[in-house]
């Protein structure tokens, strides 16, 4: 196994790290999984969804709670782009505590569930009340357990179709990392299905791109060892879940030592840019759409021009460009020439293997744990002390 900073395996095992470290690095190979199962149950996939996807009306949810609801956010706006069902992020978490906002019974709906695991409560209880309260639904399940309450109870059920990850994506670190992107990955393929030629090729390029970041330390165990008090992460339209996500990594690998925030790059000003301060590190995920780029350089060059800055600016983008890497005092590029298809989506997955490094970098230089970054207990892998009621309305 590679890891960007050739820790020995006592080295793995003193940091208690080894998990984290082998999850997160060993994304690469598990595209190159995901693709290849991919091509063994394409047509039984395009057999499952072409009748759903014809139905008039149609409606499409991505649920997941915490990382895996990131996976929808992603998803979602880089869909409705470029496909005419309406499509939408809606968290497990949501939809557990108020199904009546969320769910509407006369609309045929398929509910595509993510979950690393499919033992927690909230995923669920989503699958029971879309059954209950959706006159029409059908479930995909994209998981990593096979044996999870979900993957389980989606096999038996009339509707149903079970799409199983590699076993090496269930994460038996504290972090979803390998088990995100393969979920995310997988799920971006399957609504290209028709494109398989593309999927392949995006796919193939997305695993050169990844194995490149990994090879490239580029700085990241200097730049987490600044450990700054505050990282803003932002991104916008798929690339706004991709921030989430990056944003929850820093937060949970460092508990909470590394106060951390999302945000879109028109929201910021609006407000959240207050947390700014000379102890801030900005991270900048940059846009392949044109138009949607113009708002992120201008926003890098307003950040690059503040008086006094003593705040430290990261930016990761699409193509090599001289004036952003003037702009920022830590840059990457992501080759994407070879990208065909919804390039943000893609991009967003190479953008977060280097963020789930430097979540990992940062909790190192703060001496925490990262395969169990809360040994309190109160905050757990699979999370736990959740009670279900019943919902009778």
């Amino acid at each position: 196994m590679h890891n960007p900073w050739k820790l020995s395996s006592e080295d793995l095992h003193k940091l208690n790290c080894s998990y984290t470290v082998e999850e997160i690095c060993q994304q690469p190979d598990m595209w190159q999984e995901v693709l290849n199962i991919l091509h063994k149950e394409k047509d039984a996939l395009q057999d499952y969804l072409r009748p759903i996807l014809a139905q008039d009306n149609i409606r499409i949810i991505f649920a997941g709670a915490g990382t895996s609801q990131y996976i929808g956010d992603i998803l979602a706006p880089a869909l409705r782009e470029k496909l005419p069902y309406r499509i939408e992020s809606i968290g497990t978490t949501e939809i557990t505590a108020n199904p009546q906002q969320y769910l509407e019974k006369n609309v045929p709906t398929l509910l595509v569930s993510f979950a690393r695991s499919g033992d927690s409560p909230e995923s669920i209880a989503t699958y029971d009340l879309v059954e209950k309260l959706v006159n029409n639904v059908k479930q995909l399940v994209i998981t990593c357990n096979e044996n999870g309450h979900l993957a389980v109870r989606a096999k038996q059920a009339t509707g149903g179709y079970v799409l199983l990850m590699p076993p090496a994506s269930n994460d038996r670190g504290f972090a979803m990392t390998s088990s995100f992107s393969c979920m995310l990955l997988a799920a971006l393929a399957v609504f290209q299905l028709d494109n398989w030629e593309i999927v392949e090729k995006n796919i193939s390029h997305l695993i050169a791109s990844g194995r490149a970041i990994l090879t490239e330390e580029r700085g990241l165990p200097e730049l987490a060892a600044k450990k700054m008090q505050r990282v803003v992460f932002i991104g916008s339209g798929a690339l706004r879940g991709a921030a989430k996500e990056s944003r929850l990594k820093v937060l949970e690998l460092t508990r909470g030592r590394q106060v951390s925030i999302a945000e879109s790059v028109m929201g910021f000003r609006h407000g959240p840019k207050s947390i700014i301060n000379d102890d801030t590190m900005v991270v900048m995920l940059l846009s392949d759409n044109e138009y949607t780029h113009m708002y992120d350089l201008d926003f890098l060059k307003e950040l690059a021009g503040e008086v006094g800055r003593k705040f430290k600016i990261a930016v990761f983008y699409p193509q090599p460009c001289a004036e952003i890497e003037q702009l920022a005092d830590y840059t990457y590029a992501i080759d994407k020439t070879d990208f065909a298809w919804d390039s943000d989506a893609y991009l967003a997955i190479a953008y977060i293997l280097f963020t789930h490094l430097f979540a990992l970098a940062s909790s190192l230089a703060f001496g925490i744990e990262p395969d169990n970054p809360c040994p309190s207990g109160s905050v757990n892998r699979v999370v736990k002390g959740v009670t279900i009621h019943q919902y009778d309305r």
